[in-house]
């Protein structure tokens, strides 16, 4: 993995983590306009990262909930 793939994955889990305790869902893109004005390069990599974060946080909640879903109707009809 290179310095770059590593600074943004560090940064952005603890982006995420932020959003989750502020509550601020676009955090991520007033912080890709800090990283952008020093490196654009590292802005495409951390919003890469976030973008994935983010779909595979839909995705398993989608996930859970279908489980769920399919667990009650199990319970309805046993």
């Amino acid at each position: 993995m290179s310095t770059l793939e590593r600074l943004a994955e560090a940064l952005g889990a603890d982006v995420m983590k932020a959003m989750d305790e502020t509550g601020d869902e676009r955090l991520f893109m007033e912080v890709a306009g800090v990283i952008g004005t020093a490196s654009q390069t590292l802005e495409e990599a951390f919003l890469t990262d976030i973008r994935v974060r983010l779909a595979e946080r839909k995705a398993r909640a989608h996930l859970i909930a279908r489980v769920k879903q399919h667990r009650a109707a199990q319970k309805k009809q046993g």
